[in-house]
């Protein structure tokens, strides 16, 4: 009995299966290795002392190995200064409470989970941008087996779960914008238009950038780079709408009310991740004011100094500049199985999608430029909220694996640059064509068309190859020596 497969079947069979090949690349074998990877040192243990204090408690000096071997009760009730805000320690602790936080899967169960929702929400954004299946699937079967996606999944960092949540946020705002332009519409010749206050999606937008800023301090940069974008793209729906005064409109009567509508909502949010500090009394300057907001705020004063003082040198440290150029992944765990054999989790992403994906980039922005369709320029945002601001900040110590909130972005990038190429296209004539000429032209369009789905399909290919042949270095499979060096492409990735 034969099965057919109808469109409408792939609609959702596709998302299916690449979620499900995302979460098997992400879940299994998630406890390898038994031992705390790179900045998992502190998120994890601080993730079980808030866990267990409502705070970060202090853990004394050398205390990895023997949280390895399952002492997990070693810190004291003494609050710890820490950097980043608390939700995402929250969610690694969850993950810890539900399989023990003597068990490795439990440290990464959150930032897994993170991972695969990503690959979702990108097939989900790319099929809402282009309405196309095929470019959805690709864009996100590119995340889903990228690895940088997959490393950043199997490690119990904040970047990954700070990722979801952007693209997330990006989701909702797509979707507001399928709803406004239909009331702008009905306000074409209008002198200003309407202020639009029923934007249920912008409220869901703020409470997940509220929640991205409440798991690293970065997340700021997105709610401050979404927020402008809702002005400009009111200002551009309003002038295709036939407003008026389109711009006044935008900023002056529009602009307040989004603000209202995204930005409260985002800080409520983020006051909320603390009620732990608030709730009790022994976090970090929990004391330094009888006025709790205060003391909080003396606490958040010294972070930010932190912040931007950080200048440490680091061997894995990598500018901003440097990030598309992919010059120096992070090695984030290095073991040694045995004389002839080397095991390593970095953060490398898949090299022939990641240089590809900056070309995507050059590409989309001509064509955006040229064709003015405006759902070309989500992947553009995204890729600036998320890398841009990093630019700002030379001397600070930062790393590439801060590249996991991009990737989602350069993916679809790609993506739709691919659907771009082999978009159907109308014969050159000259003026006056004869019947003959007319159809030499469309068969020469045909043609051109029908090479660049091979050309496609052939990169697609190399980008899965590439794929499974980096696959060791995000999970920390072993390899002989002579393997691993055949994979370091550059000689800043030993």
């Amino acid at each position: 009995m034969r099965i057919r497969v109808t469109a409408r079947t792939w609609e959702w069979l596709a998302p299916v299966m690449l979620t499900a090949v995302a979460a098997l690349v992400r879940f299994v074998g998630l406890a390898h290795p038994h031992e705390l990877v790179f900045d998992e040192t502190y998120y994890v243990k601080d993730a079980w002392s808030l866990w267990n204090l409502g705070y970060e408690g202090e853990w004394p000096d050398g205390s990895d190995a023997a949280f390895e071997a399952g002492r997990a009760d070693l810190f004291t009730t003494d609050g710890s200064f820490v950097v980043h805000p608390p939700l995402g320690k929250w969610l690694i602790a969850m993950g810890m409470a539900l399989l023990g936080p003597d068990n490795p899967a439990g440290w990464r169960l959150a930032t897994a989970a993170a991972g695969t929702m990503m690959v979702l929400a990108l097939y989900f954004l790319a099929r809402r941008l282009t309405g196309s299946v095929a470019v959805a699937s690709i864009a996100a079967g590119l995340l889903a087996v990228d690895g940088l996606g997959i490393a950043m999944s199997r490690v119990a960092l904040l970047d990954g779960i700070l990722a979801a949540l952007v693209l997330l946020a990006v989701c909702f705002l797509v979707l507001d914008r399928d709803h406004t332009r239909r009331r702008l519409a009905e306000a074409s010749g209008a002198l200003f238009g309407p202020v639009m206050w029923r934007r249920p999606w912008v409220l869901a937008a703020g409470l997940t950038l509220g929640a991205a800023s409440a798991v690293k301090w970065s997340g700021l940069y997105a709610l401050a780079g979404l927020g402008i974008w809702l002005v400009v793209l009111d200002a551009i729906d309003r002038r295709r709408a036939g407003v008026r005064e389109w711009l006044p409109s935008a900023i002056i009567r529009q602009g307040p009310a989004t603000f209202l509508l995204l930005v409260p909502v985002a800080a409520a949010t983020h006051l909320a991740s603390w009620a732990g500090w608030f709730a009790t009394s022994g976090g970090y300057d929990r004391d330094a004011s009888a006025n709790p907001l205060a003391a909080w705020w003396t606490y958040q004063s010294a972070v930010y100094d932190f912040h931007v003082g950080l200048s440490s040198g680091h061997a894995y440290a990598s500018q901003a500049w440097q990030w598309p150029l992919l010059l120096r992944p992070t090695a984030m765990w290095v073991g040694h199985p045995d004389d002839a054999s080397i095991a390593v989790i970095g953060s490398h992403p898949n090299p022939i999608v990641w240089y590809a994906g900056m070309a995507a980039i050059v590409l989309l922005t001509v064509v955006l430029i040229r064709t003015r369709r405006m759902s070309l320029a989500w992947p553009l945002v995204g890729i600036a909220i998320t890398w841009v601001p990093w630019l700002l900040y030379p001397a600070r110590t930062i790393f590439q694996f801060y590249t996991v909130a991009m990737l989602p972005f350069v993916c679809l990038a790609l993506a739709m640059a691919l659907q771009h190429l082999v978009r159907r296209r109308d014969p050159v004539l000259l003026p006056e064509p004869t019947e003959a000429e007319i159809a030499d032209a469309t068969e020469y369009a045909r043609r051109q068309r029908r090479a660049w789905r091979v050309v496609v399909g052939v990169f697609l290919a190399l980008a899965l190859l590439a794929a499974a042949y980096f696959l060791p270095l995000a999970t920390g499979i072993a390899e002989p020596y002579p393997l691993w060096r055949a994979h370091m492409w550059l000689p800043g990735w030993i």
